[in-house]
Order: structure tokens, then sequence, then C-alpha cells
């Protein structure tokens, strides 16, 4: 399949109801998630396909073209370039989970993004953290003080993942988990998200109280 052919077709799943939705979300695109995976599975694998896709801009287009391409080829230096690139939240996370959490590079990546000046690349440098956090040896001590001075005034998406990152370590860090709730509720952010019955909120100090509550049943 050639890269207008492709565009061709999400343009024929394009819904202008699901485009409302999706908008409002933070996804300037109109193509059902479910619809867009059964394209992807009728591609197959084609790395160069996606590499075009990624290139023409359009945001379906760059979601395909996570779902056909593969992690490794990319160097680090791509994927630099593609989330800086990215329109959307949802190719700003499906790149980090399907490419870069999967790729070589992934260490290199979370090193680079760390400290980027772009609070949306920063926020990427803090979700490839939390991963890191339980499997390498970071400096959880320093990673708190970071939260505790920044993530109150930190931009949505940075700020997310700050957050994760707190839980994170309040979560598995059974030394550092009264400091980690204490932050949070110093700090309070997302103390008042809005959650569905029976789903976990995402405010830390609650977060952190349900995941171990969970282990110790």
């Amino acid at each position: 399949m050639t890269v207008d052919e492709a565009l061709a077709e999400l343009a024929a799943l394009e819904d202008p109801k699901a485009r409302a939705v999706n908008e409002r979300h933070g996804d300037p695109h109109g193509v059902n998630l479910t619809k867009l995976r059964a394209l992807a599975k009728s591609i197959g694998t084609d790395q160069g396909l996606a590499r075009e896709l990624w290139a023409s801009g359009d945001v379906a287009g760059q979601l395909l073209a996570l779902l056909i391409g593969k992690p490794k080829p990319y160097s680090a230096d791509e994927l630099d370039t593609m989330l800086r690139s990215t329109r959307s939240d949802k190719a700003h996370d499906w790149l980090l989970n399907y490419m870069v959490a999967k790729s070589p590079h992934a260490d290199a990546l979370r090193t680079r993004w760390f400290d980027d000046a772009d609070p949306q690349v920063r926020a990427a440098g803090w979700a490839l953290t939390t991963r890191a956090v339980t499997k390498t040896d970071l400096d959880r001590d320093a990673l708190l003080d970071q939260i505790e001075s920044q993530m109150k005034d930190a931009a949505p998406k940075l700020q997310w993942a700050m957050n994760e990152t707190l839980a994170t370590i309040g979560i598995e860090d059974t030394s550092r988990r009264a400091r980690a709730i204490g932050i949070g509720e110093d700090l309070q952010v997302l103390a008042d998200y809005p959650v569905s019955k029976g789903c976990t909120s995402p405010f830390a100090p609650a977060w952190i109280a349900e995941m171990v509550r969970r282990r110790e049943a």
C-alpha cells in the first residue's frame, strides 16, 4: 500500500462526530480507533510506509504509522524528531508506549528529555522515568525533591507524568512511601480530579493507598 492509498483509506473512515469528541481530548482526527487498528492489521508491518505516514503530518496517519512500524529501526534522533512533531496527545502517548519504551534508545532518550525546555518533551522524559524508577538505580530522593518543587506549577501533561512518578515511588518504595504521600497531600495536585465510580483516583496519596491495599489484601 502506498502512503496516498493509506491516507485515502483513513479519509474514508473519517467521522465528524468522532472528530468532535477526539478534538476535545487533544486529538485532531476523526477515525474510530477500532477501525484504525483493523486497517493496521490488514496492512501488517511496513516500516517504509510507517515513516511516510509519520512524515505526512496527518494525525490519523501518524497513529497508523505507530501500529505498523517497529521500534528497533528508529534511531534516537528519529524518535526525538518524531516526539517533537506530535500534534496529538494520543500520538504522543502511543509513540512513547509502542516505540520509545521498546527501543534500545529508551534510557538515552529519557536522559535527553528529562530537563528539556519544552514541557511536552519533558513530560515524555518523566513518563520514561516512571517506567525506569523501579528497574534501574535512579536517585529517588532527588526525584522527590524535584517533584516537590516543580509539580504544582507544571504544565498539565508534565504535571501528570511527574505525578505518576510520585505515585510509583510511593507504591514501590516502602522507605519513601510516607514522604511521597506527604508531598501529594501538601501539593494537592489532582486531588479534585473527577473519577468514575469504581476507578482509582490519580491523586497520589489515594492512588498509593489503594495500590498498597490491593497488594496486601
